[in-house]
């Protein structure tokens, strides 16, 4: 059933903002994807020389003040000033004002895995050796979660729907999906959501050595996300933050806005099966791809791309293989597929956000992202990857995948706006 048929409203992307490793605006993100470009290096963010991994994907010169004022900028944690900048990229590309008219019908929904994680960290070190009375007042305003999507509230005067999804690395599409739900049931005209983190700091990296999830290939960064090859060996932490307008079709076409693509479908379900790995066959993951795709009223024949969770993690990428399989059957082997994580590392939270940025460009531009590093062909991961060099083709119906730690999962489906 379409949107159309059911009653509810059709929903369109019209703007798009990103702050990334591999590029601080649209065209620079995109622009590199396309090229494969590698935005992994040395940690240069805090000394990592104690760390089993010593490498992620770095922003590299952001400047806040673009963006913001001095003062502002002191008063927010990195990810918050991730999310504010490339939410004010975002509604500029849209051609979206907000005034005291429409202000109340424009709502904001950012996710994050973690929040203010470098506040925390910082604050603690100052409370062991200060003492509790020289911890700062805005410590809390600062870590806490939801404080990318109010203070991209506050600096943009969006007074409509506000909230915040904490799904782990599910939480940035999880953001768009029920931002889609709210202008879809007419809840709201427009929303700005998406996904940031700014999780590269001591503790973080230490925690996921821990884990043993991360690569450890610090002699070779530009190698080391490999997704899908045979010789990967853990995910690289990137940070940054994407940006989606969602805006309601009817109010797009009225102000003569931009469209990119339509968004027609959302799919979630949970693994219920462990707080790290996916369950084996990804049975919840193929689940979340089938719903995307009964909700948007699309077969498997239809889908022209996917862009994969693709953690370049042992067994993410053959699980997720196999849930591709299981979700499109034989259309699988017919259907491009990329982890454009090969070239960002993992942004957590907010890796569903740039990866539907770039989901929503390749339905736009008919150009699909490669997956950079693949060498050595997996056997357990047979599908087309899109290797190494990216690829012009239709694309009419493209999903982007994101699965996070507790077993979320959540698949977005775009389409090419007719």
């Amino acid at each position: 059933m379409t949107s159309s048929d059911s009653g509810l409203k059709r929903v369109v992307v019209t703007g798009l903002g990103a702050i990334t490793p591999i590029g601080n605006t649209l065209s620079d993100y995109w622009e590199g994807l396309l090229e494969g470009r590698n935005g992994i290096g040395p940690i240069t963010l805090f000394d990592a020389s104690r760390h089993d991994c010593q490498i992620a994907g770095e922003v590299k010169g952001f400047d806040p003040q673009a963006y913001m004022d001095r003062k502002e900028a002191k008063r927010m944690d990195r990810f918050a000033q991730f999310a504010v900048s490339a939410s004010k990229q975002a509604l500029m590309d849209a051609k979206l004002v907000i005034t005291d008219l429409n202000a109340e019908q424009v709502g904001v929904i950012i996710g994050t895995g973690i929040g203010g994680l470098k506040v925390m960290e910082d604050q603690q070190e100052i409370y062991l050796s200060r003492g509790p009375d020289r911890c700062s007042p805005f410590m809390v305003p600062m870590m806490i979660a939801n404080m990318a999507a109010g203070l991209t509230a506050i600096h943009t005067g969006a007074k409509g729907p506000n909230n915040c999804t904490v799904t782990a690395c599910a939480a940035g599409s999880n953001a768009i999906g029920d931002a889609f739900r709210l202008v879809q049931r007419g809840y709201a005209q427009a929303m700005i959501c998406g996904g940031t983190e700014a999780a590269v700091t001591p503790l973080s990296v230490a925690g996921f050595c821990a884990c043993k999830a991360m690569s450890t290939r610090n002699d070779d960064p530009a190698h080391a996300s490999r997704p899908f090859d045979r010789d990967r060996d853990g995910f690289v932490l990137g940070e940054g933050a994407g940006i989606l307008i969602l805006e309601e079709l009817e109010h797009a076409l009225s102000r003569g806005a931009k469209i990119y693509a339509e968004i027609i479908g959302y799919g979630m379900t949970c693994d219920a099966y462990h707080i790290t790995s996916p369950v084996p066959g990804g049975e919840g993951a193929a689940r979340a791809m089938q719903l995307a795709m009964k909700d948007a009223g699309v077969t498997p024949d239809q889908i022209s791309y996917i862009n994969a969770h693709g953690t370049s993690t042992p067994t993410n990428d053959s699980t997720e293989t196999t849930a591709i399989k299981t979700a499109l059957g034989d259309r699988a082997y017919q259907t491009a597929i990329s982890s454009t994580k090969s070239m960002t590392g993992h942004l957590l939270g907010g890796s569903g956000g740039i990866e539907a940025v770039a989901t929503v460009m390749a339905v736009a531009n008919d150009s699909v992202p490669p997956t950079i590093n693949i060498i050595n062909p997996d056997p357990a991961c047979d599908l087309d990857y899109v290797p190494n060099q990216s690829r012009s083709l239709p694309v009419e119906v493209a999903l982007s995948n994101s699965f996070g730690f507790g077993g979320h999962n959540v698949t977005l489906a775009f389409k090419k706006y007719r």
